[in-house]
């Protein structure tokens, strides 16, 4: 059936935006500062899981102290002036500028921090797009899964699920939106989750100029 859409969340990292080179610097900054050789290429395939998850398998530490410091280490050089290195994926703020004077709502679902988002927000002048942002710490204790975020994030704004849709560029976006029963849309762009993308039929994967069109005339579920 069609829906006429009325709230539209996206991810951030991938989806929106390319952050993909600072923070690899940032992360390979980091590390040098401690004495460590990455265990993993620093590659795109890095970008959207939490920060403390990367930087376990990345630098091989476990200690739960060592951790702690190169986390705030990765912070203060990312959130001081890396963020500002956030390029804008082509078509995305059409995409966005579009969807808002249709009138829709939209909201930010992300596994990135909130201070840098918001930072990123305020740098590329989107503030004033989007109504809720959540973040990986929005909330203490942190969420477990962007599942549970795209769940409070609903519920918090009273969004009627079934004339809503979450876009994304990875497996986990699709599997949080499914948990939602939202409607879905891989972002077929960016970095490009090939896996996730290939087990997508071409109603559920678009480019932002598709994407737009889609929700303007109604999703198809």
């Amino acid at each position: 059936m069609n829906s006429q859409i009325t709230d539209v969340i996206f991810d951030l990292d991938g989806t929106l935006i390319d952050s993909a080179p600072s923070i690899l610097a940032c992360f390979a900054e980091t590390l040098a500062a401690q004495g460590i050789a990455p265990v993993l290429p620093l590659t795109d395939a890095l970008i959207g899981p939490p920060l403390r998850d990367t930087l376990r398998r990345l630098s091989g530490v476990e200690e739960a102290g060592r951790l702690e410091i190169m986390i705030e280490n990765f912070k203060e050089r990312y959130d001081f002036s890396g963020y500002k290195a956030t390029v804008v994926f082509s078509g995305v703020d059409e995409m966005l500028r579009e969807l808002r004077d249709a009138g829709m709502r939209l909201h930010i679902a992300t596994n990135k921090r909130l201070r840098p988002t918001r930072l990123i927000l305020s740098h590329l002048g989107w503030t004033d797009l989007f109504g809720a942002v959540y973040a990986l710490d929005f909330r203490t204790p942190s969420f477990r899964s962007k599942s549970e975020m795209l769940s409070e994030l609903v519920q918090a704004e009273g969004i009627t699920r079934s004339r809503a849709v979450y876009v994304g560029d990875r497996r986990d976006d699709r599997t949080a939106a499914a948990d939602n029963a939202l409607g879905f849309i891989a972002a077929a762009w960016g970095y490009r989750d090939e896996e996730m993308l290939s087990d997508c039929d071409a109603e559920s994967a678009a480019e932002p100029s598709l994407v737009r069109q889609r929700l303007r005339l109604g999703f198809h579920r």
